[in-house]
């Protein structure tokens, strides 16, 4: 007798034990629902997450390695491995690289791309994947609205024409520029767009956060444009002493003129703005 209530004190225990250790795994992955716009800390490259109030996954560039297999780990549950849309801004391989790996480890339902020509191995194993896996993709050739949920839609502000299969002498120029509105909040995502006052004269710029284009280059944040958007913060997605030199002290001055707040991913890290 006293043995079997020995076992039942065991197998109760066990019990407990296992309940301790879901309870914690549950606690976790409810934590990494949180809905959110994120700016990773990947490096000299772009690499963001949206995850949407209805629970939608999308991923816009995916930096220069694949270091943003580490980062959605982070940030998603170990039972989310969905990204409902990727959206390639343009294929230069900061912005291209990672986003290979993220195909062949996700399930991905959706992408959104100019199509241009430009010759990069990774580029060209991305676009191979995308056929290969018979992944749905959409080619970037005019604004347009893509609604996410009833409070929350991604404006392409750019490209207004069709770059597919064009050979162009700046890639940066053929970025896809979007404006996120969730609720009564605006994020303006630049990619690396340098043509700025193209979209100063046609559109109401002004958001709450700024991706800042270009990782901080003179080449684009111009102070007629930062005035346009007027945002309270400003992302600057760069890394710890690039070669580049970004960002640019100059853009800098003209990003403090207009009295933003600035978040630099090389000082402070991954960028998290909830919704």
């Amino acid at each position: 007798m006293f043995r079997v209530n020995q076992i039942i004190k065991k197998f109760y225990l066990f019990v407990f034990l296992i309940l301790i250790v879901l309870g914690v795994f549950l606690f976790f992955e409810i934590k990494l629902y949180k809905p959110g716009f994120y700016v990773f800390d990947i490096g000299q490259g772009d690499a963001i997450l949206i995850k949407t109030l209805n629970g939608h996954n999308i991923l816009i560039d995916g930096g220069p390695d694949n270091k943003v297999i580490y980062k959605l780990g982070e940030y998603l549950p170990y039972t989310n491995r969905q990204i409902d849309l990727i959206v390639l801004t343009h294929p230069h391989a900061d912005h291209v690289v990672g986003l290979v790996e993220v195909l062949k480890r996700f399930n991905v339902k959706q992408i959104i791309l100019t199509g241009v020509n430009y010759n990069l191995v990774d580029y060209k194993i991305f676009q191979e994947l995308i056929l290969s896996k018979n992944i749905f993709y959409q080619i970037a050739d005019r604004p347009g609205i893509l609604n996410l949920s009833n409070n929350s839609k991604l404006i392409i502000l750019y490209p207004d024409h069709d770059f597919l299969n064009q050979n162009v002498d700046n890639l940066n120029n053929t970025s896809i520029v979007i404006k996120l509105i969730n609720n009564n909040i605006s994020i303006l995502l630049m990619g690396d767009f340098e043509n700025e006052e193209k979209l100063v004269c046609v559109y109401d710029l002004n958001s709450d956060i700024l991706k800042v284009g270009h990782h901080g280059s003179i080449t684009a944040n111009s102070l007629d444009f930062l005035k346009a958007v007027s945002p309270k913060q400003a992302i600057i997605s760069c890394g710890v002493d690039n070669r580049f030199n970004h960002p640019d002290f100059e853009a800098l001055e003209n990003i403090q003129n207009i009295e933003s707040d600035i978040w630099r991913t090389d000082q402070n890290g991954d960028f998290y703005f909830p919704f």
